[in-house]
């Protein structure tokens, strides 16, 4: 019999990874989670394990021995604002060295697959901190021992956080128009449903295929209905 597949679920109390995670768990064929956590979630399910302070490789490890599984992929929704972390440097730590340190252990561990939410607009090369911060966590994952990376780069999320964002709950009510004027090349910067990213990370998560994909606006929405994949 063969070892049941895992997900390392980093950010599994997040907006998008606690939509990732429902869904994950509605499927009764779906995967064994894995998730680092700093405070117990508020689900329990018999293929959750919840892994408090699991954020080394031995824990990681025993937690796939003592379920009998195998690492499939790392999936990663991570993510935090300068405002709420308190300074750059404690935000790149989350956003960055957090992400490629879990990333690290779940390459070494045998995933394949790595999925991240990142952000429209990522690049390492970016004059804006938070689109470098994001693009260099992306090349980071590149770098690494994965035979597929996808990295989903969605605009404004849509859905309620459990944690205050003004700025964001202001960019929210202002979407539906913000969404109309983004047509042809500006159609990658519209605001997308939490739920949807979700959706699309879930989709993608076993593809064949290697090498790196970026499924901006369109893609995700596309991947969310359970239209094509790359």
């Amino acid at each position: 019999m063969s070892a049941r597949p895992a997900v390392l679920l980093a950010g599994a109390s997040g907006l998008v990874g606690g939509l990732a995670l429902q869904r994950w768990l509605a499927d009764d064929d779906g995967p064994l989670l894995l998730a680092p956590v700093r405070r117990p979630l508020a689900t329990a399910h018999p293929r959750l394990v919840e892994l408090p302070g699991g954020w080394d490789e031995t824990t990681v490890r025993d937690a796939l021995a003592a379920h009998g599984a195998r690492l499939a992929a790392f999936a990663c929704c991570l993510g935090t604002t300068i405002r709420q972390a308190g300074s750059r440097e404690a935000f790149l730590a989350v956003d960055r060295d957090l992400v490629l340190a879990l990333a690290g252990i779940a390459s070494r561990l045998g995933a394949g697959q790595a999925i991240l939410v990142s952000s429209v607009g990522a690049s390492a090369q970016s004059g804006n901190f938070y689109l470098r911060v994001k693009g260099e966590a992306e090349r980071g994952l590149g770098a690494l021992d994965f035979d597929r990376v996808d990295c989903l780069r969605p605009g404004l999320l849509l859905g309620e956080r459990a944690d205050r964002r003004p700025a964001e709950a202001l960019g929210q009510r202002l979407a539906p128009l913000a969404n109309a004027l983004a047509r042809g090349p500006l159609q990658r910067y519209r605001a997308i449903a939490a739920t949807e990213v979700a959706a699309a990370m879930v989709a993608l998560c076993g593809q064949a295929g290697q090498g790196r994909f970026v499924h901006e606006y369109a893609a995700m929405r596309a991947l969310a209905q359970g239209g094509p994949r790359d």
